[in-house]
């Protein structure tokens, strides 16, 4: 079949290219001038003193990330001949000329596919859009490369990015380090892992219901989900592209929050308005960044949304994280989610407006089978007519009026203020099985908003298997562990689907992270509470 013949050959290269790579660097020395999940200013530093060069620095990157891809299936379009000649080229800048080119200089960063590259695929996990070379690279990687980083690889994606897993025909299925048999999440599941396992200080991903929030909550990351329209879109490609009523966001991951920082805070500086329009014209606000650290806020906080309750070590992860915030000061209030089903129903809606036409378009192209769940999202309606489509909008932007209200109507508080920040789970679990997951409720609910969110990597489920270990670890009460397993009575199908995920013994270890989230447009404010948070984590 020409779809399988597709495959192979497209499997082929890619493998031949990560091989030919790994005998290259067989001789590279000790990978420990590279701390793994090294800041980048630090980086930078050793490089500005001549004490490391962009060569070594990407080398060591680059066999980390040969290293995840072995044992995970992370990469799509590895670029490491391109990026070790580029790592010579800003080696020979500095000899010449004894300054470093940007202030991203040699730093190994990563993309999901979607991101055009002049002469590499963006397959979307599609057999189809094989062997068809991007002619122009997307803004965002100009940026980048502007700004002197080192782009080393195009990450995996699920067939047409449209899931919460990472496994499309093309690629197979990705998986979790060190657990196999479970799921990285998706749709950025390959940025993901290979963060996890230090194949990459940075990368930059997409967002329309989870895909950057959620792997990085599973995998122990930061991510960040920005309001659309602050990074810029053109030429990264999309499925349903066309659409804007559930616009997908462009946003940094990173195992490292000042790395996070350091990427959001350049691209921004680079005016990326001034490359395309569709870019709101919006410069990084330092003030903002840092004046959210300097008072008192008051943060509302999510513990259920009212239709699938989260394991109870995921509400455990987010009480004793807004607890932290309380005993430096801070307020915490409840926030009701009593609309966030019907806002999610909307969403829904949109999500299928075209009957799966653009699934079913892309598929034909190599006649390549679809994935399950791609399968069930494209057979689960039929279109709506362009009437039907108006109305959805018309409902769309009331309920986007109304929570508006709901937030700005929070300032009839006491102090007079409005809430600053939610916190929120990400998930209502920790990764589980592969094709288990079910509910992104928690997520994309700020995607219908477009408010900013991210998420950031609080925890470990379970008690400390090493007694030095510095991380906070959350194991809720036997009492609460038994009263959800068998006295609580799930509110719908999705709900009882979730409760019979929960295996404590199973998921001791696992990372959980919270979500924080501002209104639209309020990066900064959301990165400098992180901060805060952080730095209150460490004094504690």
């Amino acid at each position: 079949m020409y779809w399988e013949t597709t495959v192979k050959q497209k499997r082929e290269d890619r493998d031949g290219a990560i091989q030919n790579c790994e005998a290259q660097l067989s001789a590279v020395g000790d990978e420990s001038i590279v701390p793994e999940h090294a800041d980048i200013s630090s980086l930078l530093e050793q490089l500005r003193t001549g004490k490391m060069t962009a060569e070594e620095l990407v080398s060591v990157t680059i066999r980390r990330a040969i290293a995840s891809h072995n044992e995970t299936n992370c990469l799509s379009e590895p670029l490491f001949g391109s990026a070790l000649e580029r790592a010579k080229s800003l080696d020979e800048y500095f000899q010449k000329h004894q300054k470093l080119i940007g202030p991203l200089h040699g730093i190994p960063v990563s993309v999901k596919d979607q991101f055009n590259v002049v002469g590499v695929d963006t397959t979307l996990g599609y057999v189809g859009r094989s062997f068809k070379p991007a002619s122009d690279n997307a803004v965002m990687v100009s940026i980048l490369e502007k700004l002197g980083a080192v782009i080393i690889t195009k990450t995996v994606i699920p067939q047409s990015i449209m899931y919460g897993e990472t496994e499309s025909p093309l690629w197979g299925l990705t998986t979790y380090p060190g657990r196999p048999e479970l799921s990285p999440g998706g749709s950025s599941g390959g940025e993901a892992t290979l963060m996890r396992m230090s194949g990459s200080l940075g990368g930059w991903a997409t967002d329309i219901g989870g895909s950057i929030r959620v792997p990085s909550h599973l995998c122990g990351l930061f991510g960040l989900k920005p309001s659309s329209g602050r990074f810029s879109y053109s030429g990264a490609a999309n499925s349903h592209e066309g659409q804007s009523h559930v616009p997908s966001s462009i946003g940094p991951m990173s195992p490292s929050l000042p790395n996070l920082i350091t990427l959001t805070k350049q691209c921004l500086l680079a005016e990326p308005w001034k490359l395309d329009p569709g870019v709101v014209p919006i410069p990084w606000r330092q003030a903002d960044f840092e004046g959210v650290q300097k008072r008192k806020l008051t943060i509302g906080i999510i513990l259920d949304d009212g239709v699938v309750r989260p394991h109870p070590e995921i509400q455990e992860a987010v009480r004793r994280a807004v607890a932290i915030f309380e005993k430096a000061g801070h307020k915490v209030i409840p926030w009701s989610t009593a609309d966030h089903s019907s806002c999610i129903e909307i969403q829904d809606q949109f999500y299928r407006a075209d009957g799966g036409e653009d699934i079913k378009t892309e598929v034909a192209v190599a006649g390549e089978p679809m994935i399950a769940h791609v399968e069930a999202l494209v057979n689960s309606s039929k279109p709506i007519s362009v009437y039907e489509y108006w109305q959805l909008n018309r409902r769309k932007t009331a309920a986007q009026e109304a929570y508006n209200t709901k937030w700005t109507t929070t300032a009839g508080l006491e102090d007079g203020e409005c809430v600053d920040v939610i916190i929120s789970p990400v998930s209502p679990h920790t990764a589980v099985p592969h094709r288990s997951s079910r509910w992104t409720g928690y997520s994309k609910i700020w995607n219908f908003l477009d408010y900013t969110a991210m998420s950031f990597p609080f925890a470990k489920f379970g008690s400390p298997g090493d007694p030095t270990s510095s991380s906070i670890h959350v194991a809720a009460a036997d009492e609460a562990r038994q009263s959800y397993l068998h006295d609580y009575a799930p509110r719908n199908t999705i709900d009882e689907w979730i409760r019979g995920l929960y295996d404590p013994e199973a998921m001791q270890g696992l990372d959980i992270g919270v979500q924080i989230i501002g209104r639209r447009y309020e990066e900064e404010k959301v990165l400098g509470v992180a901060s805060l948070l952080e730095k209150l984590i460490q004094a504690s």
